[in-house]
């Protein structure tokens, strides 16, 4: 075939050779264009069918067989085309499908694969969760913002109900499918309400937050623009970070500081309790758009009353934290903030002894005069506006999809506040940290403020010379857990001069107040140690720390921690 009278100018030729790819190229070389310039014609050969035997030429040569791949060059460029396989290569491709699984069994490997244990599927992790386990058992836990959660909370978070996607609110889902997911959470919304006694035309709740961080993150987020104006407690007189906190030398270290501006009101340096004349006088010079009350290491009561006269003068939305106290709240065993608040979150692991997550309540319905909204907010006929702000803060603009094995087990734990058992748990909470208090006060300690009104108390090391660092960890070698906190007027950031204590974990596990004077004794006695080491080696840490390696005190004090503890049971789980 001879193509020199294509409009092109185009010439295709043929030639083999053997290659070892199966594929096929094809490649058309853009330098040949037409142009003045001559181009080669060379016969178009087609390739031949089977070998039938008969003798071949190439290049005037006889050659014996044809090979099995051959190239065709088009324009300089080459392409392959396999010839039909023979026997051998059949054979081998059956061999193939032979061995590949058949459907039954991809199909019971993925079974297999999805029922496994956890000792089995990760034996390495499932050895390191067993050693948990075991220091939880055999330890003294009295860290204020940690608790043990009871089997069904543990059940529920373990569910199939992580596996759901529900972006949005019930009734309003990004995704199909969410129909059982809707009664959950609306369960869940029902029962929050009713464990603090609110009237649901009045209050709403977002149950969907991550956190309590990033439930108050959401409220800034919903109602204030960046840069606005929030007001809380500093975090060295008990406040939590959360609230806008800088550090002394400036460094903003929450998002709350970083996109809003904060200014901390704060305790008393002599009495400990909150001033809350000059907390007035501040508040009305800065004029924030929300004052918050609550914190994380305050062991007294709040004032409310007092908190909304001042918002109110200040024309400021009045948010409270709860986060550690919200147990108490639901029980009736301190003030409740929903009186005089707008808005209130909390963690729901604490003291509610539900899994680890955020609440939001929010007033809704229409503003009253009596809580002194006319100020900020308008005429007492309108309607409070937080609801729909608050929802799409932490959807989407914050989070995505809600956990709703969290949701779940949640509505199970608000179901457990509403009862009488709850009730006098938190009654023994309370009567606990006294005792625990009363104890150390006995044996010559310094609490911040003298004592307690609900779960936690402040113990100020400075007067034995120790810091919250060092004490802290010779307790966690005797199997102590405690957490260093910064005390008014140290330098909190570089050297927390007190410990936070708290009760509510070691009473979930059935101890009463003649154990934490037990436990009052194993904590002097860290005391002591920790004074000893430092006295024989030095208040530099890394000295410090070679004091306490195999210190004969600190394993006497160890194998007596255990022993106590090993005498109550573990909420949750058996050992």
């Amino acid at each position: 075939m001879d193509l020199s009278h294509a409009q092109s100018a185009l010439s295709l030729g043929f030639t083999k050779t053997s290659i070892a790819d199966d594929s096929i190229s094809l490649q058309i070389d853009t330098s040949f264009r037409c142009s003045s310039n001559h181009v080669r014609r060379v016969p178009l050969q087609f390739l031949e069918g089977k070998d039938d035997g008969a003798p071949r030429f190439q290049n005037g040569k006889h050659i014996n067989h044809i090979k099995e791949d051959e190239e065709i060059r088009i324009l300089g460029q080459s392409m392959c085309v396999k010839r039909h396989r023979d026997s051998q290569s059949v054979s081998n491709l059956c061999k193939r499908l032979a061995t590949e699984p058949s459907l039954d069994q991809r199909r019971a490997a993925v079974r297999s694969w999805g029922n496994q244990r956890l000792e089995e599927a990760d034996p390495e992790l499932s050895e390191i969760m067993n050693k948990e386990k075991q220091r939880q058992f055999f330890g003294i836990e009295l860290i204020a913002s940690e608790n043990f959660v009871c089997r069904a909370v543990m059940e529920a978070l373990g569910s199939h109900l992580t596996n759901k996607y529900s972006e949005g609110m019930p009734g309003a889902r990004y995704y199909t499918g969410n129909h059982f997911i809707d009664q959950i959470e609306t369960l869940c919304h029902e029962r929050a309400l009713a464990a603090f006694s609110l009237d649901s035309e009045k209050w709403g709740v977002n149950v969907q937050p991550y956190s309590c961080t990033s439930a108050n993150f959401a409220v800034y987020t919903g109602l204030l623009l960046p840069g606005d104006r929030i007001m809380g407690l500093d975090s060295p007189s008990g406040g939590h970070m959360s609230h806008g906190w800088y550090m002394p030398g400036g460094k903003k270290v929450s998002a709350a500081s970083i996109f809003f501006e904060s200014f901390p009101y704060k305790v008393n340096p002599q009495t400990g309790y909150i001033d809350y004349d000059k907390l007035e006088e501040k508040a009305l010079d800065y004029r924030p758009k929300i004052l918050i009350c609550g914190g994380s290491s305050y062991p007294r009561e709040w004032d409310y009353a007092r908190f909304r006269q001042i918002a109110d003068r200040c024309g400021a939305v009045l948010m409270c934290d709860m986060a550690h106290i919200s147990g108490l709240v639901a029980a009736k065993e301190c003030a409740s903030p929903f009186d005089y608040c707008d808005i209130v979150t909390s963690t729901t692991h604490k003291s509610l002894r539900g899994p680890r997550g955020g609440i939001i309540f929010y007033r809704r319905g229409a503003k009253s005069r009596k809580q002194g909204m006319s100020l900020s907010n308008g005429d007492c006929g309108c309607q409070y506006d937080f609801e729909e702000k608050i929802n799409f803060a932490v959807f989407p603009s914050l989070q995505g999809g809600p956990h709703n094995n969290h949701i779940a087990a949640l509505a199970i734990a608000l179901k457990h506040v509403a009862t009488p058992e709850y009730k006098a748990y938190m009654q023994q909470v309370k009567k606990n940290a006294q005792a625990l208090a009363s104890a150390l006060v006995r044996r010559k300690c310094k609490l911040v403020t003298g004592g307690t009104d609900n779960h936690l108390l402040l113990w100020d090391l400075t007067t034995l010379g120790l810091t919250g660092k060092c004490y802290e960890k010779v307790c966690e070698m005797c199997h102590i857990t405690l957490n260093k906190t910064a005390i008014f007027g140290d330098n909190g950031a570089i050297c927390p001069g007190g410990v936070r204590i708290g009760s509510p974990a070691m009473t979930s596990r059935g101890c009463l107040e003649s154990d934490f004077e037990t436990m009052a004794d194993f904590l002097y006695r860290a005391a002591q140690i920790a004074s000893a080491v430092q006295r024989d080696h030095g208040k530099l840490q890394k000295e410090f720390l070679k004091g306490l390696h195999n210190n004969k005190d600190i394993v006497d004090l160890r194998n007596r921690v255990e022993a106590f503890a090993a005498q109550f049971a573990m909420p949750g789980f058996d050992t």
